[in-house]
């Protein structure tokens, strides 16, 4: 038995009838915001010295080349993704990506922050553009595989809380 106030019209819809989205667990943004702390540091304290070694550089040179090409590609990453989204929603009316999508996405992100990196590392080593470029693209295929390994490994440590 129910009580039906005089100032709401009586419906006859349950919540079970209503088409609500269902709830997906989400990280919060102190979650996110611990993600890209702990990415970006642990990341740099491995491209830094492992760049140095490899490359013949100062670590001090290697840093700078690090947190620079860091704030770089988050910086192209929001451009690049916001650009995107847009062209997707104009060709197909959704920013759903498939396989196929993301695949080409993920070439063209990196194809992209390689064009934007490559003429601020040779200029500020001073070195030719080939070497820059076997820079610039060893920290891309880094941070592919760092990525990859870092994620699954932050989901195990910090797993998402399911709600009921």
């Amino acid at each position: 038995m129910s009580i039906i106030s005089s100032s709401q019209p009586h419906t006859m819809t349950t919540p079970t009838t209503q088409s609500a989205a269902p709830l997906v667990p989400a990280r919060s943004r102190m979650d996110r915001l611990r993600h890209v702390l702990l990415f970006e540091l642990l990341a740099l304290s491995i491209a830094i010295p492992a760049g140095s070694s490899l490359f013949g550089l100062h670590e001090s040179t290697m840093g700078f080349i690090g947190i620079g090409s860091a704030i770089t590609a988050m910086l192209w990453n929001y451009l690049y993704n916001l650009v995107f989204d847009r062209v997707m929603t104009h060709l197909y009316r959704t920013t759903h990506k498939t396989l196929r999508i993301r695949l080409v996405h993920t070439l063209l992100f990196e194809a992209g922050l390689q064009v934007v990196l490559l003429p601020g590392i040779a200029l500020y080593t001073h070195a030719p553009l080939l070497q820059t470029f076997s820079l610039s693209l060893s920290l891309a295929l880094f941070y592919l595989v760092y990525a990859f390994v870092f994620n699954m490994a932050y989901d195990r440590v910090f797993p998402l809380a399911h709600k009921a």
